[in-house]
């Protein structure tokens, strides 16, 4: 019973010191690279979607899907 006392007192201690660090999460740096990155995949994902096979695909499919259910 010992050992899981002193378990829980080593996670508490380790929750105590990670929420006092100041440093704590991303900084600004971070979030530009993340917003580039994350405006880079909505560019390639627009792209595909938005190609002329990707439409006629998805046009079939929802075409398909309402002759079914009527």
């Amino acid at each position: 019973m010992d050992v899981v006392r002193l378990a829980a007192a080593r996670i508490m201690t380790a929750a105590s010191q990670a929420r006092d660090r100041p440093d704590a999460g991303m900084s600004t740096a971070e979030y530009a690279v993340g917003t580039v990155a994350a405006c880079g995949l909505a560019a390639l994902l627009f792209k595909i979607l938005t190609s002329s096979q990707v439409r006629q695909l998805l046009l079939g499919i929802i075409t398909r899907a309402l002759n079914l259910a009527a």
